[in-house]
């Protein structure tokens, strides 16, 4: 199995956020089978850049800004484009 990208791994934690519509913190960590110190930074990054949010409840709960709907959008589309010129 390769390794994923940095923009791989952005993705698949956007995903996972994005097909459970809000999810608490620990079972995103798991979902995205990352090493825990892995996963601080680019959670920490993506709060920052604003592609993410935490909702405070009863429990901290993240989903999805509509930025982090937008790189998603944007990265299938590029995704698209390779596949299509065979990249």
């Amino acid at each position: 199995m390769a390794k994923r990208n940095k923009l791989e791994i952005i993705r698949d934690i956007l995903k996972i956020i994005q097909n459970n519509h809000s999810i608490r913190p620990t079972p995103l960590l798991r979902k995205s089978n990352l090493s825990s110190s892995q996963f601080k930074k680019y959670y920490l990054e993506l709060l920052n850049k604003k592609f993410i949010k935490e909702t405070y409840g009863k429990n901290k709960t993240i989903t999805l800004t509509e930025k982090g709907q937008k790189y998603l959008e944007k990265y299938l589309t590029i995704i698209n484009f390779i596949d299509e010129f065979e990249l």
